[in-house]
């Protein structure tokens, strides 16, 4: 027998899990497909790309999370405009940076 053969057996069955409290996976309709496009496209969103100090990791990671935020932003205001989603809400946590 393998050495590893018991290890590639435990592995394969940890992911094979019950998966009791994971939350279904929610598929796009086209109205969210449609607003995923459009905040992609947000001016917003492509004018972080013209921040970043190329070969400066800290600048890089910087500017990757906000360019993730304000799509988020832009992504839940198109679904706003559209009316399928309420204002309010809870603020997404933000990570800590330099």
């Amino acid at each position: 027998m393998r050495p590893f053969a018991p290890l590639a057996a435990l592995l394969l069955l940890a992911a094979c899990g019950s998966g009791r409290g994971a939350m279904p996976a929610m598929s796009d309709g086209p109205a969210q497909a449609e607003c995923r496009a459009e905040a992609r496209q947000s001016p917003e969103v492509e004018a972080q790309w013209r921040r970043v100090v190329i070969g400066l990791p800290s600048s890089e990671e910087q500017v990757r999370r906000e360019r993730a935020q304000a799509e988020s932003r832009a992504f839940t205001d198109c679904l706003r405009r559209r009316g399928l989603v309420r204002g309010g809400g809870v603020e997404p946590r933000r990570q800590p940076g330099f």
